[in-house]
C-alpha cells in the first residue's frame, strides 16, 4: 500500500539519505524545509524516482503551539509522519527546546488527533532515558549520563526526553503508532550492520544505516509502539528489522513512562 510520509526537518542529513529511500517505494513525501535555497537540494532527491515529492518550506522553530501544527498536517494530509528535525544541542538553548521539545511535542499530539495519519515516527538518541536500562552496566550508564546528559548534550537532553515520553504517551491509546529510534553517536559512515533493539550504551552509528532502519520500519507490518535503540553492530537490517517488529521489542522497558 502506497503511504505518504510527511518529513520535517527534511534537509538534514539523515532526511535527505532517508528521502530517496522512501521514494523508491513508490511513496510520496513532503519534505519540510525552512529556507528557499534548500529546495533545489531536495528537488534533487526525487529525480527519477518511481515516489511523488513535495517540498514544504515552513520553519518548525516557528511551530509553538498545537494549531500550528495542527495546521501543517492538514495542509499536508501524511499518513505517516516523522520528525528528523533538530538543533540537535547546537545554537542557543532556546531554539533546542523550540525545536527538539516544543515542536515536537506539538506535532505528536496534533497527529494524535488526525485518524488518517497511522505512524509518527520520531529521531531521538539511546541515552535519552530516565535511569539505567536493565541491560546496561550502571558504571557505564552513571559515566555517559554525567559526561552527555548532564554535560555536553545537557540542553538536547532535557528537550528530547520530554518529546520521547509524549511520543510513548501518545502511541498508548492504540489510534497512532509511534515509534521512537533511539541511535548512538552520530556518524558520515556508510551503512552497514547493525545491533537494533538492546544495544550498548556507548556505540556509534551511522546516518545512513539510521535512514535505512527508518525506512524499513515505516514499511514493516505489525509495528507497535515502542523505543527502539540503534547502533551498528552484526545483523543486516532487514532481517534486524523484522526480529525487533516480530518480537515486539521496546526499550522503554523499566522507564516510568511505562506506567504512568
Amino acid at each position: 500500500m502506497s503511504q505518504h510520509v510527511l518529513l520535517l526537518g527534511g534537509h538534514g542529513k539523515i532526511a535527505r539519505l532517508l528521502t530517496p529511500l522512501l521514494l523508491k517505494r513508490s511513496w510520496t513525501v513532503t519534505s519540510v524545509i525552512r529556507a528557499k535555497e534548500q529546495v533545489p537540494t531536495i528537488e534533487a532527491l526525487g529525480k527519477g524516482a518511481p515516489g511523488k515529492l513535495n517540498v514544504l518550506l515552513s520553519n518548525i522553530e516557528d511551530v509553538d503551539s498545537q494549531d500550528k501544527a495542527d495546521k501543517i498536517l492538514k495542509e499536508a494530509n501524511p499518513t505517516y509522519v516523522v520528525f528528523a528535525a533538530g538543533a540537535g544541542g547546537k545554537g542557543p538553548p532556546e531554539r533546542t527546546f523550540k525545536v527538539d521539545r516544543d515542536a515536537a511535542t506539538h506535532f505528536i499530539n496534533a497527529a494524535a488527533g488526525i485518524p488518517s495519519i497511522t505512524r509518527f515516527l520520531l529521531i531521538s538518541y539511546l541515552g535519552s532515558r530516565r535511569q539505567c536500562a536493565s541491560w546496561w552496566a550502571a558504571g557505564d550508564w552513571d559515566k555517559f549520563n554525567k559526561e552527555v546528559n548532564e554535560g555536553v548534550l545537557a540542553n538536547y537532553y532535557k528537550a528530547k526526553i520530554v518529546a520521547d515520553e509524549v511520543l510513548y504517551k501518545a502511541g498508548q491509546s492504540g489510534k497512532l503508532t509511534t515509534v521512537g529510534l533511539r541511535p548512538g553517536t552520530l556518524t558520515e559512515e556508510k551503512a552497514g550492520k547493525v545491533t537494533l533493539g538492546k544495544t550498548k550504551i556507548s556505540e556509534n552509528a551511522s546516518r545512513e544505516s539510521v535512514a535505512k532502519v527508518a525506512d524499513e520500519l515505516l514499511a514493516a507490518d505489525g509495528l507497535k509502539t515502542s523505543w527502539i535503540d540503534l547502533t551498528d553492530g552484526d545483523e543486516e537490517i532487514s532481517s534486524a528489522v523484522q526480529r525487533v517488529v516480530a518480537e515486539g521489542v521496546d526499550t522503554s522497558e523499566g522507564e516510568p513512562v511505562r506506567s504512568s
